[in-house]
């Protein structure tokens, strides 16, 4: 099995770069507010980018490190090919891979601290500590059913208000502060994150009920797993909901114009995708639906982040 896929491809698909649309989105949208609140700073949104990258990344290593070590990852798993799994690399390998890539990403994060401060340290070090314990560590969040509060948190509301607040410390606020100063993270920035929390958190959903049986065989207890299927199906349409709310908010509220409407150009793909969500349960129509949901978000971002940047 192992001599069928070069290294490279092997270590490629463990990265699992279908993912990134998760690293990128928020930034997106926390850039496009800055731009329309006038404090966007360029090397700090790409700073927030690489470090946002190499979290997600290192946190697709343990997941497949720790899921094939406590044995969630069978044969009977109709997700994407995991290379510890499946024999491709070493899980030893897997394993130094994940804390190298995440010292890489307290290493970028350092570049921020100069402008963010205290609050940027200790939010970049709590993310890097919620990736490894996603499904490592004595608690594994991923394994009790917290993993989509997780999701929502740090790849949503964290992600995009972290990116807002460290452009605008940097504009607006004098070097390493030790609180967050005035003025760096208003209340909007908390709002124009749902979005992408959102819909962040519908692409684990999507993994979790395509694996509801194979984790329950396992002993994770994943949400789905909890839940079940019915109520797995309505959480994905009420986050979309949400997502879809939220731009329609901000219009109607007065804070935006009509621009922040945008990411309604996104709805047939999310009716589309919704649709299998809630009528299949096999690998073959939900690998498909989780790429499409990564997609939603992706454009679904791009689409918030213009409406934000032109239309405050």
């Amino acid at each position: 099995m192992s001599t069928e896929v070069s290294r490279s491809k092997a270590w490629l698909m463990a990265a699992r770069p279908q993912t990134l649309p998760a690293a990128a989105a928020p930034v997106a949208v926390g850039t496009g507010l800055a731009v329309g609140t006038g404090v966007a700073e360029p090397f700090a949104a790409l700073a927030a980018f690489v470090g946002a990258a190499l979290i997600q990344i290192g946190t697709n290593f343990a997941n497949d490190y720790y899921d094939a070590v406590k044995g969630a990852d069978t044969e009977d798993r109709e997700g994407f090919t995991r290379v510890t799994q499946s024999g491709l690399i070493a899980a030893e390998s897997v394993k130094r891979a994940t804390y190298l890539t995440f010292a890489a990403a307290i290493l970028v994060g350092t570049t921020l601290v100069y402008v963010g401060g205290l609050p940027i340290l200790v939010v970049g070090l709590l993310s890097v500590a919620a990736g490894l314990a996603y499904t490592g560590g004595p608690y594994p969040l991923g394994y009790h059913g917290l993993g989509d509060a997780f999701v929502f948190l740090f790849f949503g509301v964290v992600a995009v208000a972290g990116t807002y607040y460290v452009q605008a410390a940097a504009v607006l606020a004098s070097p390493v502060p030790l609180a967050v100063p005035t003025g760096t993270l208003p209340p909007i920035a908390l709002v124009a994150s749902l979005p992408v929390a959102a819909i962040s958190t519908n692409i684990l959903v999507v993994n979790n009920v395509r694996d509801l049986e194979t984790d329950a065989e396992a002993g994770k207890r994943t949400l789905a797993v909890r839940i079940g299927y019915r109520w797995s199906r309505v959480q994905y349409v009420a986050l979309l909901a949400l997502a879809y709310l939220v731009p329609v908010g901000l219009w109607l509220a007065g804070p935006a114009s009509v621009a922040v409407l945008l990411p309604l150009l996104t709805l047939p793909l999310a009716v589309t995708v919704s649709r299998t969500v809630c009528t299949r349960t096999d690998g073959e129509a939900l690998n498909p639906a989780l790429e499409r949901t990564g997609k939603l978000l992706a454009a679904h971002a791009l689409c918030f982040a213009v409406g934000l940047a032109v239309g405050l």
